[in-house]
């Protein structure tokens, strides 16, 4: 079934709105439609967490609820979900939600401004999670900002938590909303909205229909990046196909030589399964965004957005990965090292989108991936370094080294990669390896970092790879 009204639950009602504007963010739908303010717009670009807020999504007959910037998400991507706002925390009969009294008894607000996102944040967590350890409460909180507390406040708020009867009036309604929730999601999106288009396809093969027909039209899935084209540079998106509304490309499958992950998998769920493979994978994941980018964000969006310092890209060029093109007729599976062709440029083509990405399991094999950045959480990169080695006795029989932020695309280190190549582990290999990065890199200056810094950066990861591969230990301040 094809519609073009959007429906999701919100206070236990299905609301329908026939025809929304594609670009209109659901931010501002929910201050000047639903005429709710306690959501606040800080940054517009999913980086300060004022705009906190949480949906819930029927899976394996659950709600999952998640975190979400609600500033960079688009109104017609909520179909079939249910919208919890800060204002819904507060229960019928005017007590509060135990996350929002926890906040008063401890102090946890000042100015106001950032609050409603903190509650929200922890609402995620609250409804996630039955034991709220220091790590978890931590990590649920590092896409929210907040320049009056110190934190310590909020932290302790989270913590008295544990104490906490999880039985609240969402969890008293969960059968009434999982029944309406079933109601309503079994329906793709068509909507013309002047001279905009959106379609929320269901099906790969309807998926396909639309591409043919709309061969100009941009891919969406988080909207991480895309979605900043309408709030920050102030421009409309005239043609958007919503990958994500396709289930058959959300999916993580292993066989036993690689695991694929599909196109439209959030990151936050690739996260969680690669820790078992590749424990640096997941830390670098961690630190990709916050919570609420990694929702929504996916590695296909990472790929085909193509940015120099996508996180996820040297991580996955080091891992000889490869991404699967699929086209209206063929399907077609390149190796990443050959997909990007110049800053944001790639091989995919208007009639192809990317059906899954493939990452090998070197299981004989150390990996290590670093990160350095300006702010720990939730920032951009300066610099991000991943190396790939085969290590028998002391001899380096394979190697894949390959960094962001060095160069216009993600890129290996060729020359660095043949100085190591079948070379005895040690400091002189080392040294003339790192000297090599001059031959491989000619990185530029920007707000983020010189091009001298990032060279220094980029040698100095070289030798805390060899310095952990020696130790065997992680070697760090946050270790």
């Amino acid at each position: 079934m094809t519609s073009n009204f959007i429906s999701f639950i919100y206070r236990d009602q299905i609301i329908e709105v026939k025809n929304p504007d594609p670009n209109e963010t659901l931010l501002n739908y929910i201050r000047i439609k639903l005429k709710k303010t306690g959501t606040k717009e800080g940054c517009a670009e999913g980086g300060c967490g004022a705009c906190t807020i949480v949906l819930g999504e029927l899976r394996n007959n659950e709600i999952n609820y998640r975190a979400i910037n609600s500033c960079i998400t688009l109104l017609p991507t909520i179909q079939g979900k249910q919208l919890i706002i800060v204002e819904d925390l507060i229960s019928r009969n005017g007590s509060l939600h135990p996350v929002q009294e926890a906040m008063v008894k401890c102090h946890g607000s000042q100015c106001g401004f950032c609050t409603p996102g903190f509650v929200m944040a922890l609402f995620s967590m609250f409804k996630k999670y039955s034991n709220f350890k220091k790590d978890i409460i931590k990590e649920s909180i590092t896409g929210n900002l907040c320049r009056c507390t110190g934190y310590k406040p909020i932290i302790k708020a989270a913590q008295s938590l544990k104490n906490k009867n999880k039985i609240d009036h969402f969890s008293k309604n969960i059968k009434n909303t999982i029944k309406l929730l079933k109601r309503i999601n079994n329906k793709s999106i068509k909507i013309y909205k002047k001279d905009k288009r959106y379609f929320a396809p269901r099906y790969v093969k309807e998926l396909k229909k639309i591409i043919k027909k709309n061969i100009n039209s941009t891919f969406l899935s988080g909207g991480t990046d895309l979605s900043l084209r309408i709030t920050k540079e102030r421009k409309d998106i005239n043609s958007i196909i919503y990958m994500s509304s396709v289930n058959e490309l959300n999916y993580i499958k292993n066989n036993i030589k690689y695991i694929e992950v599909g196109a439209s998998t959030p990151l936050i769920d690739l996260e969680y399964y690669i820790k078992k493979y590749y424990p640096d994978f997941t830390k670098i994941l961690k630190r990709y965004g916050s919570p609420q980018i990694r929702n929504v964000g996916t590695v296909a969006g990472n790929i085909a957005t193509a940015s120099p310092i996508g996180d996820c890209l040297p991580l996955l060029l080091s891992l000889n990965s490869q991404v699967v093109l699929e086209g209206l007729k063929k399907t077609q599976i390149l190796f990443l090292d050959s997909f990007f062709i110049n800053y944001r440029k790639t091989k995919l083509k208007k009639d192809q989108f990317i059906h899954s990405i493939r990452i090998p399991l070197f299981k004989k094999n150390i990996f290590k991936a670093y990160k350095v950045s300006k702010r720990f959480d939730d920032d951009i990169s300066s610099v991000c370094g991943a190396f790939n080695l085969e290590i028998v006795k002391n001899k380096i029989e394979n190697v894949r080294i390959a960094y962001g932020g060095m160069a216009a695309i993600p890129k290996r280190a060729f020359f660095c990669e043949k100085i190591l190549l079948k070379s005895i582990v040690n400091e002189e290999t080392i040294c003339k390896a790192k000297e090599a990065l001059e031959r491989d890199f000619k990185p530029i200056s920007d707000m983020r970092a010189s091009g001298l810094y990032r060279m220094e950066v980029a040698k100095n990861l070289l030798e805390k790879c060899y310095a952990e591969i020696k130790k065997k230990r992680t070697i760090g301040l946050y270790t």
